[in-house]
């Protein structure tokens, strides 16, 4: 409660007024049956004339426009309330989901937390709308019915007190079995959004296998999975609705009868009657609502844990304790010392193990290994994506963990090996790495790229739209869009993570030169399969394995590392075959 306070706080006033609101509507609800009593009592049997019944039946309009005006306003603040409540939590739910780690975002699969940020935020905010109509409305409708009921005949109100217990203790019940059988149910959603999202997401995959049927198969078992476990929950709302109506006519067939008998005795009259009948469907009614919110309650509490599982969960990377917050990324050294990494902390085997290396300002570093070597895992050390278990990474000779989060990622510029494009234009795209850069700024990174040829090529330009993922242009230009992206923050650290795979070997070496002209300044680690995107490094780091098992340039290790000239002759062999 403490937690969802801050997001009701700013609505204060509509989580006030709606409710209150709907006060009005019950007290119109409840005085209702005693006007209908008196006109039947007192205007047509007692024989005070048509015009006492004019009059009540104008009261009677007058409550109901009354009550009209507190339903529609207390639903009015209800729906306000409940949508900026969940619209400020599902903000801060993003925010945190931004703020979490690599580390943490493989703890949860991306339709899980889609599912969280849409679905179970909207549980919480139909609950919330459902409470302010109904929290204050069915307790009070119940009770002013109760009092006038007792009011009216004490004795025949005594059989709706034997219903209530009986009604309380089959919801009780209901809610018990409810609730596990809807956190169930929210989990196989997660599991059916998960499974649509990775099929759109990787759909030119699943066309050139020919693996449409499986993909059919594996979505319809997961929205079977789906469908059964929403009928097993709504199974328990279906059996609730019957049970309520059945003592509701239990209990109305018992007020006719006993009713009836008074009036036959001369005890009661019919207007009494026809009012108390009234009063039982108004506290029935109202019990069944407290039914449905109970029921809805189940649920929502099983998306609420969800949302709080999330906006609970530590986040193992944080800046917290940057000792020189302020401090910018300025020279370009990196060194490792003595560093260990693994990505599973139970895991025995590390993937990283005993990395010394120093990277001095302005060189070009080139890392090569086999896959599984470690290649990628160790420059995602250097803007923080992962933390090292032991040892240190610094930067300028101050450990990365010592800079603010922004300003460490803001000075290393990296292209991953998966290139990720947004929705939009290609100049949005290109402008994630500086949002102020002007059209030649754009122009000119993206000609160092390579990548101002094929873009210009486009009849719009760098106004082309470009599809979710960028699924309208070609890997290598892709790729080079990235690079161009990356550029454009002008970071003092530049990683390439093998990020020139689908281009050409003759269009990979301008991008070299390229960067030899105007990157002069700036540190490049480029992480390559093909020897010759690195042979011309400054450097050379030789990863085997987890370890460095070579440094140096590339003659230095032609005749010192045995791994590096056995990759080196085997892509030679390799091309001279292949010419």
């Amino acid at each position: 409660m403490k937690r969802y306070w801050k997001y009701a706080k700013p609505y204060l006033s509509a989580f006030i007024i709606g409710p209150i609101l709907m006060i009005v509507e019950v007290i119109g609800e409840v005085v209702m049956p005693w006007f209908l009593r008196n006109i039947i009592d007192d205007g047509i049997t007692g024989g005070r004339g048509i015009t006492y019944i004019i009059v009540m039946g104008i009261t009677m309009i007058g409550t109901a426009l009354f009550m009209m005006a507190g339903g529609v306003g207390g639903a009015y603040f209800a729906i306000k309330a409940s949508s900026g409540f969940a619209n400020d939590l599902r903000k801060d739910l993003f925010r945190k989901i931004q703020e979490f780690s690599f580390t943490n975002i493989d703890q949860y699969q991306p339709g899980s937390l889609i599912t969280r940020l849409t679905n179970d935020i909207t549980q919480v905010q139909n609950m919330i709308q459902m409470l302010m109509r109904m929290a204050l409305r069915a307790p009070g409708m119940m009770i002013g019915a109760l009092i006038m009921a007792f009011a009216l005949n004490s004795k025949l109100a005594l059989v709706i007190l034997c219903v209530i217990p009986l009604l309380a203790i089959a919801i009780y019940f209901i809610m018990k079995v409810a609730f596990p059988r809807f956190t169930n149910m929210q989990k196989k959603l997660d599991a059916l959004n998960t499974t649509t999202q990775e099929n759109l997401t990787n759909i030119r995959v699943v066309k050139s296998f020919v693996r449409e049927r499986h993909e059919e198969d594996k979505f319809r078992r997961a929205n079977a999975e789906l469908k059964d476990s929403t009928l097993s929950a709504m199974n328990v709302v279906i059996f609730a609705m019957p049970v309520m109506f059945l003592a509701m006519n239990i209990t109305t067939l018992a007020v006719v009868w006993f009713g009836g008998n008074q009036i036959i005795a001369g005890t009661m009259t019919p207007g009494v009657l026809t009012a108390f009948i009234n009063y039982v469907f108004q506290i029935l009614i109202s019990l069944i609502m407290v039914s449905f919110i109970i029921l809805n309650s189940s649920r929502t509490l099983a998306s609420a844990r969800r949302i709080n599982e999330v906006m609970c969960t530590d986040i193992d990377l944080t800046d917290e304790n940057a000792a020189r917050k302020d401090m910018v990324v300025q020279r370009g050294k990196i060194e490792f010392r003595d560093v260990y990494f693994k990505y599973y902390k139970n895991n025995e085997k590390w993937v990283l193990e005993n990395i010394n290396l120093v990277i001095n300002p302005g060189e070009t570093v080139g890392i090569i290994g086999s896959t599984g070597s470690g290649k990628s895992s160790l420059v995602q050390l250097i803007p923080r994506l992962y933390d090292a278990d032991r040892g240190e990474v610094l930067v300028d000779d101050v450990n990365v963990k010592d800079y603010s989060l922004k300003n460490l990622r803001t000075g290393v510029g990296i292209v991953l090996q998966k290139n990720v494009l947004f929705s939009g234009t290609i100049r949005e795209n290109l402008m994630w790495g500086n949002e102020e850069a002007s059209d030649e700024e754009i122009q000119r990174w993206a000609e160092s790229a390579q990548a101002h040829g094929f873009i210009t090529s486009f009849p719009e330009g760098y106004e082309t739209e470009l599809g979710q993922g960028g699924v309208n242009v070609s890997g290598g230009q892709k790729q080079r869009l990235c690079i161009a992206r990356t550029l454009l923050k002008r970071p003092k650290i530049l990683i390439l993570d093998d990020s020139t795979s689908a281009v050409d070997t003759a269009t990979e070496a301008r991008i070299r030169e390229s960067f030899r002209n105007e990157l002069k300044g700036t540190t490049k680690i480029i992480i390559a399969q093909r020897i010759s995107s690195v042979m011309d490094a400054d450097k050379i780091v030789v990863l085997d394995d987890g370890k460095i098992v070579g440094m140096g340039t590339h003659e230095e290790l032609m005749e010192s590392c045995e791994a590096y000239a056995e990759i080196y002759y085997s892509q030679m062999e390799k091309k001279v075959t292949a010419s």
